[in-house]
């Protein structure tokens, strides 16, 4: 097997109203690359709809011939949650991720074995119990800090857990 095809790979989602190189992906995208993974964070921007953007990242070429990890924030944990019950990804890192709300139809129970979650105490838009109980029903790591939804004025302690994570999740390779 080449070393492209072993080499493991994240893809992010981003938020609803957020593009794929924003603050927080940009900087564990970063912490990513040191530690030698393929990063990549596709564009859903050209829709809304949380749904046909889980489809988009369903599309995309190569996602099966590496070691898969998913990230996504918001909205795009939702699309990684949903997608990750079809890829199988070996883990799963959720940031005030878009679970147990109206609007958001599909299951979103993990596919991955490592999953963590990060979500603030202050979320004003996703409420933290909501993510709370999406966490206790599937056995996640979940990571409460003192934080809004955007999580980015505490972004140092997001980059420790996503190290925490990536430390979990690539421990076979």
């Amino acid at each position: 097997m080449t070393e492209q095809l072993r080499t493991p790979t994240i893809y992010f989602a981003h938020g609803k109203e957020s593009g794929p190189w924003g603050t927080k992906i940009s900087a564990l995208a970063e912490l990513a690359r040191a530690r030698g993974l393929r990063v990549e964070s596709p564009d859903y921007s050209f829709t809304m709809d949380p749904d046909e953007r889980v489809r988009h990242l369903l599309r995309t070429p190569d996602l099966g011939g590496n070691p898969l990890l998913l990230a996504g924030s918001s909205m795009g944990g939702y699309v990684s949650a949903v997608a990750s019950r079809q890829l199988s990804p070996r883990g799963l890192f959720l940031m005030a991720p878009a679970v147990d709300i109206p609007g958001y139809a599909q299951d979103t129970s993990p596919g991955a074995h490592c999953v963590h979650v990060v979500h603030g105490w202050r979320d004003e838009l996703i409420p933290p119990e909501r993510v709370c109980g999406w966490a206790q029903r599937h056995k996640a790591s979940l990571h409460l800090i003192d934080a809004d939804h955007a999580l980015n004025a505490r972004l140092e302690t997001m980059k420790q857990l996503f190290s925490l994570f990536l430390d979990e999740a690539l421990v076979h390779d």
